[in-house]
């Protein structure tokens, strides 16, 4: 019997990605998604590359009730990959307190949930802004957790703190917090990729939008920074691989490999690469010239991360595999194509 799935935000860019790999490594998809951040549409991308279109429900975790309805509807369930959370590091700074109502209610009831219901695993979307600016690069896991730079990075930091504590009073149960750095692209097909509503909040589809001209430019927050070039820097990893992570981290439980019932991984390529050459690589992959500008810096972006994915790499065997050159294509063919469909 295939095993149960329970993916939260499985429409977004990095769930949506996630129940593919899952649905080929042969497990049964369940999907709850209250569309805030996403489309409907995204289910006959998944259906397009799988041939299987997930099981759907349209709801908002934050309502215990219709969580209960979803859990009592659907039996054993073998675990959950809890992706639905808001994401924009600024819209966080302008909006806190939905940031923390949202992104913590929602996962202390899918916590409640797996206790009501016995559902023993749980992979948990965490984030690098639980490091806040680190002191060293680049970052591992014993790394300090320090003042997040953002209400978003609390929410993480907080949310990693409740399933932390939540899997020391239930040693019958396991999480894996898995911090991601910065995923960009789309799936090969480009039947999937990122589909921010409105302003894009980050870098790559706001790149992509540029270049199709749908923005009059790129706007890049700050040359000034403490870096060679004097542009942010990030690590950026392609959405595919961060989607094979969750599916061996689930396995990693599933099997019983993992070290201890609350395991944390950093998820990143290991190399740190500044706004200004994602830009020349996105130039690079794709023969396209981008129009940008530079304006002040960001409120609650940090100068400089980068991961160190060496705990991952030898616990969970896995690495990064695609190139930021081949991420900025798979992302530019995806544009392409949401440009074809209109």
């Amino acid at each position: 019997m295939k095993k149960k799935i329970i993916v939260t935000g499985g429409t977004g860019y990095i769930g949506s990605h996630t129940a593919v790999e899952l649905i080929a490594d042969g497990f049964e998809v369940v999907i709850i998604d209250n569309l805030y951040n996403s489309d409907i549409s995204v289910l006959e991308g998944i259906r397009a590359i799988t041939g299987v279109t997930p099981k759907f429900w349209q709801y908002d975790l934050c309502d215990i009730q219709k969580l209960e309805e979803v859990f009592v509807a659907e039996g054993r369930i073998d675990a959950i990959i809890h992706f639905a959370a808001y994401k924009a590091v600024g819209e966080s700074v302008r909006k806190p307190l939905e940031y923390f109502r949202n992104n913590l209610v929602s996962l202390m009831n899918l916590l409640e949930m797996m206790e009501r219901h016995n559902s023993p695993v749980m992979v948990f979307s965490s984030s690098c802004t639980v490091y806040g600016q680190p002191d060293t690069l680049p970052v591992t896991e014993a790394s300090p957790v320090k003042e997040a730079a953002s209400p978003y990075g609390y929410t993480k930091q907080a949310g990693e703190i409740i399933i932390r504590d939540t899997m020391a009073a239930r040693p019958s149960q396991k999480a894996v917090s898995l911090r991601y750095f910065n995923p960009i692209g789309a799936h090969p097909t480009a039947f999937l990729g990122e589909l921010p509503q409105g302003v894009p909040e980050n870098l790559v589809p706001f790149i992509t939008q540029t270049a199709m001209g749908l923005r009059e430019e790129l706007k890049v927050f700050g040359t000034d920074y403490d870096t060679p070039d004097g542009s942010c820097i990030r690590d950026y990893l392609h959405v595919v691989d961060l989607a094979k992570a969750h599916v061996t981290a689930l396995q990693r439980m599933l099997e019983g490999q993992n070290k201890s019932n609350y395991e944390v991984f950093n998820l990143g390529m290991g190399k740190g690469v500044s706004v200004l050459e994602a830009i020349a690589a996105f130039e690079k992959a794709t023969g396209v010239k981008l129009k940008y500008s530079v304006t002040d810096r960001r409120a609650g972006d940090i100068e400089k991360i980068w991961a160190d994915p060496s705990l991952a790499n030898r616990e969970l065997g896995w690495k990064t595999e695609i190139s930021i050159e081949e991420a900025m294509e798979t992302a530019w063919r995806w544009e392409n194509r949401l440009k074809n469909k209109e």
